[in-house]
């Protein structure tokens, strides 16, 4: 089974590039970020019309996310528990049946949290990460394959990007951003990327500006977590550079995994 995350970055721009990307990578479960448009404007149509099925959280112009799927929801849940005063689209859970019990996958867009020097939007980022946190160790205890799986906007480790020392500034890239990322993989999560490769230049995201693409200037910021059940399961991990060069591309790439699991 296929699962990938895919920060879009507003699917209504690039519902040609996501069409041919289903039709070419075929996965099975689809975790798109930043589709910038309220539900009822979300292309299904077109997605549908490949086999999919298609659950959104959506938000005017800017954050929403959304599953597409293969296989049919059994459970949708929308928004992260914990702050009911949060009204930004960033988090849906869908859970399968699949031939080994329920596969529960979370599609994020984590806060950016930028500028560091305003205070209420770096402590949003610190917030929802510490009730991601909460919710991800509440989620364990049932011993079910997991995936976490979205932008996360963290720079891990200095490998992460190519001039690590231009991120010291960058919410991306704080003590405190990479403390919080590392508190929710200790919880017992496999970083899917990173089991299968410790090699430096592995990004999935370039910016728009300076030819960041051009010149491989990119970060490593949309990552999958994997549960125990679901690492036990785990088979490999990629990343689809190649859609970075196509015409009107989001700034971010697939990152995809394979499980070996079967739809039930």
């Amino acid at each position: 089974m296929k699962i990938v995350t895919w920060n879009i970055n507003g699917v209504r721009a690039r519902i040609g590039n996501l069409t041919h990307w289903l039709t070419e990578s075929a996965p099975d479960i689809v975790c798109l970020q930043e589709i910038k448009t309220v539900d009822e404007q979300f292309p299904r149509a077109e997605i549908e019309a490949l086999g999919y099925n298609v659950e959104t959280n959506g938000q005017k112009s800017f954050n929403g996310v959304a599953i597409l799927s293969k296989l049919p929801f059994d459970e949708v849940n929308r928004g992260l528990p914990g702050d009911d005063a949060d009204d930004h689209a960033r988090f849906i859970e869908g859970v399968f049946s699949t031939d080994q019990g329920a596969l529960r996958v979370a599609s994020l867009y984590l806060p950016n949290g930028n500028p560091v020097e305003d205070e209420r939007k770096f402590s949003y980022k610190l917030a929802w990460m510490a009730r991601l946190e909460r919710w991800a160790e509440e989620r364990l205890r049932l011993e079910e394959a997991l995936v976490l799986a979205g932008d996360y906007n963290v720079i891990p480790e200095p490998a992460d990007a190519r001039f690590p020392e231009n991120w010291l500034g960058d919410a991306l890239f704080q003590p405190q951003t990479r403390q919080a990322f590392r508190r929710l993989k200790n919880l017992g999560f496999t970083e899917a990327v990173r089991s299968v490769t410790d090699s430096a230049g592995v990004y999935t995201f370039w910016d728009y500006q300076a030819g960041a693409w051009q010149k491989n200037n990119g970060i490593r910021i949309d990552h999958l977590l994997l549960s125990p059940e679901a690492a036990n399961r785990f088979s490999s991990a990629s990343v689809e550079k190649h859609v970075r060069a196509w015409e009107k591309p989001s700034d971010h790439v697939p990152v995809a995994i394979e499980l070996s699991l079967e739809p039930a």
